[in-house]
């Protein structure tokens, strides 16, 4: 197999016996001068038809990680009722080296909605629940039950589906939506959001979760006042922001973000501005 180009030390574009691009992961293999052939037995983990896109947040992620996420998805794979997308083991990758790190920096953040998930999700919540007791043992960190949230959510959304005719329409309903909230946040902060990068992707995946349960006209109840109090006091500017995209909501669409849905939000505005403020 030849290696085209490096990802990090670990992950590379390569290219099979007949011409196919592919990811492959394997210790060393994106180390040293390129392109060069390595034996199959190098290879660990092979991957095609990936999105590029889903490989910019990754280069950074420890080879274990990655290896702890390629099992998390074939399970998933083995589990579940339909076709998952091959950017999975990526954003899996990325999602739980974060909470790692957020774990290990003591830096404890409910995540919304855990209860909605579980209860709309139950399959793809169990594998996620079983992944934190996992990280919590292979890992050595303490990880909040909670965080089987955005594990689930990353094996949701990989989901692979032919959209009916209605389900188009509404998904470009989403698409002009993602986009009068990405200029929200891009006006309320003075900078201009990427497209392109991996946060905006994974940015955009949790705030179409949230359409899809407007569209859907369920009320949230739930324990998070006091948290989203203290975030709002601490992050003015966050929370004017968040503010603003909750009033364009209910002016487009006539919905009303509960508290947990505004804490929702303002974690991922957060998270977004914090990555392009670092790029």
């Amino acid at each position: 197999m030849k290696v085209v180009r490096s990802i990090n030390n670990n992950i590379a574009v390569c290219e099979d016996s007949a011409g196919n691009e592919l990811i492959a992961m394997g210790k060393g293999i994106g180390f040293g001068k390129l392109p060069r052939e390595v034996s199959l037995d190098e290879i660990t983990s092979t991957f095609y038809n990936v999105d590029v896109q889903s490989l910019t947040g990754i280069s950074g992620v420890p080879m274990e990680v990655l290896t702890f996420a390629d099992g998390v998805a074939n399970r998933a794979r083995n589990e579940l009722p339909y076709q998952l997308s091959p950017n999975l083991v990526f954003t899996l990758a990325d999602h739980i080296a974060f909470a790692l790190k957020r774990a290990r920096e003591n830096m404890s953040v409910s995540m919304p909605l855990a209860f909605d998930v579980e209860q709309s999700y139950p399959a793809e919540y169990r594998i996620a629940r079983q992944t934190v007791r996992r990280l919590r043992k292979e890992f050595l960190v303490a990880l909040r039950d909670d965080e089987a949230a955005g594990i689930a959510l990353n094996i949701v959304n990989s989901k692979m589906t032919d959209a009916e005719p209605d389900e188009r329409v509404r998904a470009q309903g989403d698409e002009d939506m993602l986009e009068d909230v990405t200029e929200i946040i891009e006006n309320s902060f003075n900078m201009t959001i990427d497209r392109a990068t991996f946060a905006y992707s994974r940015y955009a995946t949790h705030m179409n979760y949230l359409f899809r349960r407007l569209h859907g006209g369920e009320s949230l109840g739930g324990q998070t006042s006091d948290i989203y109090g203290d975030l709002r006091k601490g992050h003015p500017d966050i929370e004017a922001c968040v503010e603003k995209i909750t009033k364009h909501l209910i002016d487009a669409w006539g919905c009303e973000l509960s508290d947990e849905e505004r804490l929702y939000v303002f974690v991922h505005v957060s998270r977004l501005r914090a990555k392009e403020q670092n790029n």
